[in-house]
């Protein structure tokens, strides 16, 4: 009869190369600066093409893209990105946090991006990315907007909560979607109004993907504030 042997866990911190994607105004002085989170199983090029009705020349939009990539189901064994798993989470997350750091950095090393208006969008899976960056990192977002998903649940310490009530944030849904249903999205909005967490929220009649015209609509309304 084989033994159970013993074993421990132990971790190191290595140096990797990330990929992100810009489209936009990439000199000079945006007027505003996009950081988006794509979803489980996408890239970071083909997710920023999906925010293309707002490319006008003066908003700058960085695209960061997971650091564990995957093969997807199908034929052609097309490659997809995750942002984490339950497996490890604390170091994942810690990692991906700091990595968006970096590239916040690197960005606003090349343009004048002392001025520009922050906006945060997480899609899907992303939501949560962009939510606990938004309120976990030096960045100053004035808006931030969840995408076909729901709020992390560790946001609601004292921190998140006093970061989310100073930005606005916007909660987006498709009437159609089959992740972030109706009932999904009620529960958002009563964990919110519990919170005391003043929201937007935007539906259109669609699935699980973006949607131009409500995109344009967020966009505008960033523009009104000024």
């Amino acid at each position: 009869m084989s033994r159970a042997h013993d074993t421990s866990e132990h971790y190191v911190t290595v140096e990797r190369t990330a990929r992100f994607v810009t489209m936009g105004a990439s000199n000079g002085q945006p007027a505003e600066a996009w950081f988006v989170c794509h979803g489980y199983g996408q890239l970071a090029a083909s997710f920023v093409q999906g925010l293309s009705a707002l490319d006008d020349g003066t908003r700058l939009f960085v695209a960061p893209e997971a650091l564990s990539r995957f093969y997807l189901d199908g034929p052609h064994q097309d490659v997809g990105a995750s942002w984490m798993t339950r497996e490890n989470r604390e170091n994942e997350m810690r990692d991906y946090l700091k990595y968006l750091d970096i590239v916040k950095s690197e960005v606003f090393s090349r343009i004048d991006g002392a001025a520009a208006r922050i906006t945060v969008l997480g899609f899907s899976q992303g939501a949560a990315t962009a939510a606990r960056w938004a309120c976990r990192s030096p960045v100053h977002t004035e808006k931030l907007v969840i995408w076909g998903e729901s709020l992390p649940p560790e946001l609601e310490d004292d921190e998140g909560l006093k970061r989310l009530r100073a930005m606005k944030l916007v909660s987006v849904g498709g009437t159609r979607d089959e992740f972030f249903t109706e009932s999904r999205r009620n529960e958002l909005r009563e964990r919110l109004n519990r919170l005391d967490v003043p929201f937007e929220e935007k539906s259109f009649d669609g699935g699980h993907r973006l949607d131009d015209r409500t995109l344009l609509e967020i966009a505008s309304q960033a523009r009104r504030v000024i």
